[in-house]
This record gives structure tokens, sequence and C-alpha cells, in this order.
């Protein structure tokens, strides 16, 4: 998958206090989204963010 040509194969979800998840963005690093991850976590509010890899398929 890309985005204007740049690979972003990182995602960053957050999953809500009802079970809602939401992909928040994409991002080129694992380290880039972790710290995304790192800056949104404990905001006061129930959501919990990870990161996870997108698979990269040809296509």
């Amino acid at each position: 998958m890309n985005d204007g040509g740049a690979m972003l194969p990182w995602l960053v979800i957050r999953e809500d206090d009802n079970g809602n998840r939401y992909r928040v963005g994409r991002y080129a690093t694992q380290d880039e989204a972790q710290k995304i991850v790192e800056s949104l976590d404990g905001r006061g509010a129930q959501r919990i963010y990870w990161v996870e890899r997108v698979s990269q398929t040809t296509g």
C-alpha cells in the first residue's frame, strides 16, 4: 500500500471504551507510529492505542 508514492505500512489504531476501532494514521516506520501512540496514550479517556503493520501484497 502506498500514499502518494510513499510506503506507509504502519498503522496506529484506536479503540474506545465502547469497542469501536478507528485508524488514526499511517506511518513510514514503526518508531514513528509508536511515538504517536505514546503521545496519545493517557489523555484521560478510556481509549487504547496500538501499532499494526499492514501486510504488503503485490497486485
